[in-house]
């Protein structure tokens, strides 16, 4: 019955989620403040959006084209939401969103989008810039085949830059000075693609790739150039509810230069949230908060999702409560700016 009591109170509480850093491409009133959280799903055909900064916060929810969508991002210049559909095979646009917001719209109108096909299965995006990152994770349906596609953002859609093929199975990304990288799905490894834009076309070797000891199966991924701190998620086994977990990589860029290719970075330097109180089972995306050090994840399979967050890991292991939680039916992509 105390679980039952705790659970309950966690997912009344509203928490706010950074899935990267300060947003660059503002373009609203000097010193007004923002903090904004946006969401995908795989199962709703919805997106959701959640002004943290307000009195009371609350999500609201907006039909897209897509049931099925994975990473998503806002470009406040362009005013527009893009997401990576699953359903459609395409990035789409949905423009015109601060229109939509401040209306009683449920809904958003599709703008643009890229052509239909180039990818299956996404994953995940990145966004530096203009350009736009596409994690095409492998599946029967494109004979197995591993891809990061390198999108152009134009005033009429997308153009297709790059196709990369990659030897080992997909998921999480993020991109720090010009260097992708990329999670490697059913290990404990991450790679790193360095000076990644600049790439021929073809087949992409990683320029090098560590095993995190202790970690069962490597999903979401997060940097921070501030703190220089990576922040990386464990699912653990698929069907398990309390096997997934959090860790955190403190001095990255020494501890990851520091580790040869093919080597391990050793518990020792690690900083690491396990355990059924934390409430991990599934957690596929994650993201760090510069401002409060705040660790945000996308659980996916308790709850048929949610989003939790947990203060800052001060021990090397801990079986730690989220600070707080809420349901969100399918969740899978994450993205938050702040203004």
């Amino acid at each position: 019955m105390r679980k039952k009591l705790l659970l309950a109170g966690l997912f009344c509480s509203i928490l706010g989620f950074v899935s990267c850093s300060s947003d660059d491409d503002s373009n609203g009133n000097p010193g007004s403040a923002k903090l904004e959280l946006f969401t995908s799903s795989n199962t709703s055909g919805t997106i959701t959006y959640t002004d943290l900064l307000a009195s009371m916060p609350m999500a609201k929810t907006f039909t897209v084209g897509s049931l099925d969508a994975d990473g998503i991002y806002y470009n406040n210049t362009r005013d527009e939401v893009i997401i990576a559909s699953r359903t459609n095979n395409r990035l789409e646009v949905y423009g015109n969103f601060r229109n939509a917001l401040s209306s009683s719209a449920t809904s958003l109108t599709m703008t643009a989008s890229s052509t239909t096909g180039d990818f299956t299965n996404a994953r995940e995006i990145a966004v530096v810039g203009d350009r736009v990152v596409v994690v095409q994770d492998q599946a029967e349906i494109n004979g197995n085949t591993n891809k990061l596609l390198v999108y152009q953002r134009t005033t009429s859609g997308f153009t297709l830059e790059k196709t990369f093929t990659v030897g080992f199975k997909l998921w999480g990304i993020t991109v720090s000075n010009g260097n992708l990288y990329a999670v490697v799905d059913l290990s404990s490894d991450i790679a790193v693609f360095n000076s990644f834009f600049s790439k021929p076309n073809g087949t992409l070797v990683a320029d090098k790739r560590v095993s995190i000891e202790g970690l069962t199966r490597t999903h979401g991924i997060a940097y921070s150039e501030q703190d220089n701190v990576m922040v990386l998620t464990d699912v653990g086994l698929a069907a398990s509810a309390t096997d997934g977990g959090i860790v955190v990589i403190e001095n990255f860029n020494s501890v990851f230069s520091s580790t040869a290719s093919g080597g391990s970075i050793a518990l020792s330097k690690q900083k690491r949230i396990y355990g059924p109180n934390s409430l991990l089972g599934n957690p596929v995306d994650v993201s760090y908060d510069e401002q409060t050090n705040k660790i945000y994840v996308a659980e996916r399979l308790n709850g048929g999702g949610q989003v939790l967050s947990f203060a800052y890991p001060t021990s090397a292991q801990s079986d730690a409560m989220p600070l707080t939680a809420r349901l969100e039916p399918g969740v899978t992509g994450i993205y938050l700016r702040r203004e």
